[in-house]
């Protein structure tokens, strides 16, 4: 006896749709078109979390920098002070301290640049 595969097939592809819903004109209602926009999207997606990492590196560093200059160094100096003095403290972690707590973060860089 012959199975038809119709409802299956249809589900599958329904889920694609589903994915792609908000892209616009054929993008989201033809299965085909569908497909390629959703294995685009995958890869924009899987390349942008590894951008987003790097763009937040930098915009801490960036923070940290002027945070320092403001204090009459520099950011490589500084930075190189820190790993002479042991303070392991991440970059985002300074950058919020630079941001959020002057003081604290003014105290950190005259301790580490005197010596």
């Amino acid at each position: 006896m012959r199975v038809k595969g119709g409802s299956t097939t249809r589900q599958r592809r329904k889920v694609t749709k589903k994915r792609v819903e908000g892209a616009w004109g054929t993008k989201h209602t033809s299965y085909k078109i569908a497909r390629q926009t959703l294995l685009r999207s995958s890869e924009y997606a899987y390349r942008d979390r590894k951008a987003r990492k790097r763009d937040f590196r930098k915009l801490w560093n960036t923070r940290i920098n002027a945070a320092v200059r403001a204090l009459g160094y520099n950011y490589s100096t500084f930075i190189n002070a820190l790993s002479k003095a042991k303070i392991a403290i991440n970059r985002k972690m300074l950058s919020e301290l630079a941001i959020h707590h002057q003081e604290e973060f003014k105290m950190l860089v005259e301790k580490v640049m005197k010596k």
